[in-house]
């Protein structure tokens, strides 16, 4: 592979690096913050040979590598202006809070996964030294490896402090020295004494701080806003001393005396809800969680579990979620090698086979993007072996006693432990319940080579042939190329024409259905009854607004003719607001297509009059 310019290609195709607030990448995918998610031509990213496919999560934009995507994303930061320190920086897309939540998360998390997935994994070969004999846990040996070991989960906070302090913009050394005093062993001695603690008077609650979660996320939030507040009313010459000095002495008095304690007591009762669902409804809620977590992987939200399984192993010593991914994980393996056995296609079965092998590994998505989701069944296939797996571990008991950063056989020891057995089990049920279900189900297979050529050789309009586009406004037609723009004039997003309005009103062009309506209410798609797929831009940037100046009148979901109103915005508060409002009107599956041609350019136009020909 060519990461150089894999890496262009992929900078090119997410709207520029000018459209790039922040990129960072976790096991298989760049995770990319856009300033706006509609300048990255899926289609097109997706054809990509290194892309495996793309997804959406929350407002963060998603393109799933693999195994290269360390040297991809290296690439992308030396061919670009780009690097980790934009990661603080605030989006300007509004985020619901749920998908913001989700967003720190995975933000926090996925740097320092190298660092937790190793000591886990050390954690494992540990035991199992210890448990066939070759390791005496009283020896020098197993102290040091010990400590190794178990040091990243201890300091947890003293990582996290620094992720988090990147991720919401504030010192990460000022960040570390809080999580530093906080684990001081002269203070936890003194917070374990049993004795009454206070500070100036205050109650201090006593609180175990190593290998938390929580505490530490919610002080570093609470930090970046108290050292910027402190760095702004701070004179310059001073800001060196003062600022730091005064963050610390603020905030881990106030995360001993209220955020600590609070950040523990949730942290416990999260580990106590999720164990208690298992203990009392453990086969129903294995086999839900097992049966869905690959959609869970899907939207990248697995991350949001980490903290869960963190604090049920150091608060009870044992997890149920985990278990739950290894189960989802060869769910997808066996669906594709279930496709490996029947499919004729050379080449394709190749790659199933591969993919398969890579999912034991842990690494799914090139199975489940390259191979069951592109085939419909294999997909529906591998939830159901991963819930068959969850009804067995349900049944059994199965928990994982480590926490590791791999779901998939590198992983195996992190099930050591009383249920070792009752877990090497359930994985070789899940494997094979979706090997033989997708056997079963079977799919259409992918055409070969010589398909594919006839199928290249037979015109492809047939679908929405002749179908006419007519103009959504009022104004003046312009070529595409006429947009300062580099996705539209460069046609990134599809073919199509553009309009300088005259009127601040826009209709439908066509009879369909409302498919997209973007919170920013400047843009929105549309799907005609035909099969095209169209979306109006109305300005340029402008979703920089936040939609200011824009009304819709129609949702997702609305069918719509010819002429309905969909959207009336303010022409000069936006001229204003300094925003060109040039409002390109694009078919985003160009690609159907043998050519879409605008009726006229360089003139005048009126709503519901006949812009582009599809043919």
């Amino acid at each position: 592979m060519d990461y150089n310019k894999v890496s262009k290609d992929i900078l090119q195709l997410v709207g520029g690096e000018e459209n790039v607030q922040s990129v960072i990448h976790c096991m298989t995918r760049l995770r990319f913050n856009l300033y706006d998610n509609t300048k990255a031509d899926r289609v097109k990213l997706e054809n990509m040979p290194a892309v495996m496919g793309t997804n959406i999560s929350g407002d963060q934009f998603q393109i799933i590598i693999g195994n290269d995507v360390p040297n991809v994303y290296k690439a992308i930061i030396a061919n670009s202006g780009l690097s980790d320190a934009k990661a603080g920086q605030p989006s300007s897309q509004k985020k619901n809070v749920l998908a913001a939540i989700f967003d720190v998360i995975s933000g926090v998390f996925t740097p320092i996964l190298p660092a937790i997935a190793g000591a886990g994994m050390i954690k494992g070969i540990i035991a199992l030294a210890v448990t066939f004999g070759w390791l005496s846990e009283k020896s020098q040996a197993h102290t040091i490896l010990s400590a190794i070991g178990d040091g990243a989960f201890y300091f947890l906070p003293l990582l996290l402090a620094v992720s988090a302090a990147r991720k919401f913009g504030s010192n990460p050394y000022v960040a570390a020295a809080i999580g530093a005093a906080i684990l001081h062993p002269d203070l936890t001695a003194l917070l374990a004494s049993g004795k009454s603690i206070s500070f100036i008077g205050l109650p201090v609650t006593a609180a175990t701080y190593s290998s938390t979660v929580i505490p530490i996320l919610l002080a570093i939030w609470i930090s970046s806003y108290v050292e910027k507040w402190i760095d702004r009313i701070t004179p310059t010459s001073l800001k060196l001393i003062f600022v730091p000095t005064f963050t610390l002495l603020i905030v881990v008095p106030v995360t001993l005396i209220t955020v600590g304690p609070l950040g523990a007591i949730m942290g416990n009762y999260l580990s106590v809800g999720v164990n208690y669902l298992f203990q009392h409804a453990g086969l129903i809620a294995m086999v839900l969680l097992a049966g869905t977590f690959s959609l869970i992987i899907m939207t990248g939200m697995h991350y949001a579990l980490v903290p869960i399984m963190l604090n049920n192993i150091a608060q009870n010593g044992y997890d149920y979620l985990m278990p739950a991914m290894f189960l989802a994980n060869m769910g997808q393996a066996g669906a594709s090698f279930a496709v490996f056995l029947r499919s004729r296609n050379k080449t394709f079965k190749s790659l199933s086979m591969t993919t398969s092998i890579t999912a034991l590994m842990g690494i799914t998505e090139p199975a489940m993007y390259g191979v069951n989701m592109r085939l419909k069944k294999p997909f529906v296939s591998a939830l159901l072996g991963g819930a068959v797996g969850g009804a067995f571990y349900g049944i059994t008991g199965v928990a994982s006693y480590i926490v590791g950063g791999n779901a998939g056989l590198p992983g195996i020891p992190t099930f050591i432990g009383p249920t070792f057995v009752q877990a090497m089990i359930g994985l070789v049920i899940a494997f094979f319940a979706a090997t033989i279900i997708a056997f079963l189900l079977g799919f259409e297979d992918v055409p070969s080579e010589e398909d594919d050529a006839q199928a290249k050789a037979e015109p492809q309009g047939n679908a929405a042939a002749g179908e006419i586009i007519h103009s959504p406004m009022k104004g003046e037609v312009k070529a595409l190329s006429e947009v300062d723009d580099a996705t539209f004039s460069g046609e990134v997003m599809g073919k199509g024409v553009a309009i300088e309005p005259e009127e601040g009103e826009v209709v439908s062009p066509v009879s369909g259905t409302i498919t997209t309506v973007f919170q920013t209410k400047h843009a929105l798609g549309i799907t005609s009854d035909k099969g095209a797929e169209i979306i109006i831009h109305i300005g340029i940037d402008t979703v920089k607004l936040n939609g200011e100046h824009f009304t819709v009148h129609v949702q997702e979901g609305d069918v719509v003719t010819p002429g309905d109103q969909l959207v009336s915005f303010d022409m000069e508060a936006i001229k204003k607001a300094g925003y060109q409002l040039i409002t390109p009107v694009i078919i985003t599956n160009t690609e159907r297509y043998q050519s879409v041609k605008p009726v006229k350019t360089a003139e005048n136009v009126k709503p519901e009059e006949a812009l582009i020909v599809l043919t």
